[in-house]
């Protein structure tokens, strides 16, 4: 019985470190790259500022004067905006329910990718 736990610890003890290894090198490539996956939403940064144009116009415009009303603060956010800043600023360039419904989400991406890899076209 002894030989058999002295083989077996012998055996698994080299396992170990591979075990160790593997699961260290899935956790730094995990964190490292969890966006990768994603590919239907690329941003340019350089259009930063011109999205938030309006808005910052709008916020400049409110800090020189005294604090909006409950009326004039619902009547900003009424035409569906999403705060009495911004209201329907740059509405068009917002992802919504609504727009959004030929976006690929990513669980299409995924299953796409399985498909190309996997030859399951």
């Amino acid at each position: 019985m002894q030989k058999i736990v002295t083989w077996f610890g012998s055996v698994v003890r080299p396992m170990r470190f591979l075990v160790l290894a593997v699961t260290c090198a899935l956790l730094l490539l995990s964190s490292t790259l969890p966006a990768a996956a994603i590919e239907s939403y690329k941003s340019n940064p350089q259009k930063g500022t011109e999205q938030l144009l309006e808005t910052q116009r709008r916020t400049d415009e409110l800090t020189t004067q005294a604090p909006p009303g409950l009326e004039e603060t619902q009547k900003r956010t009424s035409g569906g905006g999403l705060n009495e800043v911004q209201g329907t600023a740059d509405i068009e360039k917002m992802n919504r329910p609504e727009n959004s419904q030929e976006a690929t989400s990513v669980e299409e991406e995924v299953s796409n990718f399985l498909k190309k890899v996997t030859g399951n076209k």
